[in-house]
């Protein structure tokens, strides 16, 4: 028989929300080319008798495997390439440095500085960032073999190794990546219909559908028009791949007013949208047959309007590219992109206090292991560059999972020091060791450090020869680390745990009353501008739903506060469903609604967002909307009356 525990021993939500392993696929091509990219570098070196020099290029390549995180090819270059270059700088400014006391302090504490303020332009730049200090971290505190000039050339290889073995396959697969994106994209559509349009689907799977299709849609935005930015005209390919994202948007606006009407859709229906979806991801542009019934309501009417819509953008060979509307926008020209990004970093208060927090804590571990001595004492400062990266998730919870996968990776890697030969035996020990790590990193931040702990001691042991005598003061460098961040990048700086998580909900909800505005307003916007507003919505929805996630692996009392203000984000959601599903409802023959009526719901949606600027807490408020009966607008009205006794206290 099960025994529940006792109160007292209950686990805090927090710590379970830290702990559980996120459901995650492996990715396999990523996984054979770590287990490739680390050991082969090191069995070359110790084929030449210079395994030194094997064991940084195979640094380098675990600096390649963390960068590898595109799936497109194009987009394969930039995000593994890029960051390498600023791996190699770190690594060179390192090892000029390195036996130079406070000059050494110093010099990596500028770096940590400008690695700070960098990571907050974008996705590459942090990882170009992370590489930037971490490499720098180790030049400085590693006497490393051979010239100056090895050790940047011998890493940058073996990061670009990684690049190398990731593009082999282009001339094979291209195009391949960018057309699943977009079938993936279907299929989450498709997914979202079978739930939302059955009388077996509930609120809960609907919504978790509904962001299903928000982040798919933002994945395939972003690898098509990220390309096309590079395209001095455009690409017949990439062309037809947004005109069938676009298609599928009349489906995505359907889905809810499928849901609202109480009618549950015919199987044919997401049926059709997972053949669609077939078609796009082989390129077919045959006729395409689908077998749908005659539509009975205005529901039904719209989504086989949009259904039909979609089937003949897929099955058309040849795409107008003067009527492609790119809902979210073109991205500009790389040069106008980079001249905003360095205005920003330098302009920037956030940059300014993120690059400063950074360097504070590595300049406080520089100092403490310049004072004290402390073997391998780059241990440290790489811990505190790993935890503090406000946007690898909270830096509160790091630190904890950086301690716990420390003492996992220490308990592999103590039997891989004491048991395995040095030598030829590290080879297949790193070709078994090294896939781990693309394998583990989705699970979840501690199983990272878990998995990238043993590689870095054994390739770290390659260098220095000292075997199981690095374990010990690694587990203690660790904490050390953890300490610095939690205390000076965590507890001195406010903001960190006493974020007003509510703050960027508010923005949502002032976008949502413009939403409605622009759908039922005095003066609404044409289709293609109301579109880049939902999508440009859903995504900022999704980013809040991740800030969330975050603050709810916080002690209190953020995630307490976090898990309070959770279901006002679903409640945004719901109400941007029910106003895109009385926009289709319209669409296909319903009565408008006034624009007073709109004005009056758009009104409270401002009133709700004014409140959630103004207050840390759940605050009462009156629910007084009204309207005429059998308006589309009901719906809508219902959803902010409900979102606004959320934000009541109970």
């Amino acid at each position: 028989m099960s025994r529940e525990l006792p109160i007292g021993l209950t686990p805090p939500d927090w710590l379970v929300r830290n702990l559980r392993a996120q459901p995650a696929p492996v990715n396999w091509p990523a996984v054979v080319r770590a287990a490739i990219a680390l050991s082969l570098p090191l069995a070359i070196g110790l084929a030449v008798d210079r395994p030194g020099y094997g064991a940084l290029a195979s640094m380098g390549a675990l600096n390649g495997v963390i960068s590898d995180t595109a799936s497109a090819y194009r987009l394969r270059i930039p995000t593994i390439a890029i960051p390498q270059l600023f791996g190699a700088v770190g690594i060179a400014l390192g090892a000029l440095v390195y036996g130079h006391g406070w000059v050494a302090v110093a010099a990596v504490t500028g770096v940590a500085l400008v690695s700070g303020m960098i990571s907050t332009i974008g996705a590459v730049a942090s990882v170009s960032g992370l590489l930037l200090l971490l490499t720098s971290v180790i030049g400085a505190g590693l006497p490393l073999p051979g010239e100056w000039w090895m050790a940047p050339l011998l890493m940058a290889g073996g990061g670009l190794l990684v690049l190398a073995l990731a593009l082999l396959a282009w001339p094979l697969r291209s195009g391949v990546p960018e057309r699943a994106a977009v079938a993936d994209s279907y299929r989450a559509v498709a997914e979202l219909l079978e739930v939302g349009g059955s009388d077996a689907g509930t609120t809960q799977a609907y919504d978790a559908g509904r962001h299903a299709v928000t982040q798919s849609l933002n994945q395939a935005y972003d690898i098509i028009l990220a390309h096309r930015a590079r395209h001095h005209g455009r690409s017949p390919e990439l062309t037809r791949l947004m005109a069938q994202l676009n298609a599928i948007t009349p489906v995505v606006e359907a889905a809810p007013a499928a849901r609202l009407s109480g009618s549950p859709l015919p199987p044919e229906v997401p049926a059709a949208v997972r053949h669609l979806a077939s078609a796009v991801e082989t390129g077919y542009t045959g006729p395409i047959g689908l077998e749908l019934p005659a539509p009975t309501t205005q529901t039904g009417r719209a989504v086989d309007h949009a259904l039909r819509h979609a089937a003949e953008v897929v099955s058309s060979p040849d795409v107008d590219p003067r009527g492609i509307d790119d809902r979210l926008g073109r991205p500009a020209a790389l040069s106008i992109r980079a001249a905003r990004a360095l205005r920003g970093v330098t302009l920037s208060a956030a940059s300014w206090r993120y690059g400063l927090r950074l360097a504070l804590c590595i300049g406080i571990a520089q100092a403490l292991v310049s004072l004290i001595p402390v073997p391998r004492s780059y241990w440290v400062a790489l811990t505190v560059t790993f935890v503090l990266k406000p946007d690898f998730g909270s830096v509160f919870s790091r630190a904890l999972l950086r301690a716990l996968g420390t003492v996992a990776g220490l308990v592999i890697a103590a039997a891989v020091l004491a048991e395995v030969p040095r030598g030829w035996w590290d080879v297949p020990v790193l070709f078994l060791l090294a896939p781990l790590i693309p394998a583990l990193t989705p699970r979840g931040y501690g199983y990272q450090t878990a998995a990238i702990t043993p590689v870095i001691l054994l390739l770290s042991d390659v260098l220095n020869r000292q075997g199981t005598a690095l374990l010990l003061p690694r587990l203690g460098d660790s904490l050390m680390g953890c300490a610095i961040a939690l205390i000076a990048g965590y507890l001195l700086w406010p903001e960190s745990w006493h974020t007003r998580v509510g703050a960027r909900l508010a923005d949502a909800v002032q976008d949502a009353a413009r939403y409605v505005e622009g759908a039922f307003g005095p003066d609404p916007v044409d289709p293609p501008a109301r579109a880049r507003m939902r999508r440009g919505l859903y995504r900022t929805l999704s980013a809040i739903r991740t800030e969330f996630q975050r603050a709810l692996t916080e002690p209190p009392p953020t995630g307490r506060r976090a898990a309070a203000w959770w279901p006002l984000v679903v409640a945004v959601e719901r109400i941007v469903d029910a106003t895109t599903a009385a926009r289709v409802r319209v669409a296909h023959g319903a009565t408008p609604p006034s624009t007073t009526e709109a004005t009056q719901v758009a009104r409270q949606l401002r009133e709700l967002a004014e409140g959630l600027r103004e207050s840390e807490t759940l605050y009462e408020v009156r629910t007084d909307l009204t309207g005429p009966e059998g308006s589309v607008l009901e719906p809508v009205r219902q959803e902010v009356a409900a979102a606004r006794a959320i934000a009541s206290p109970h």
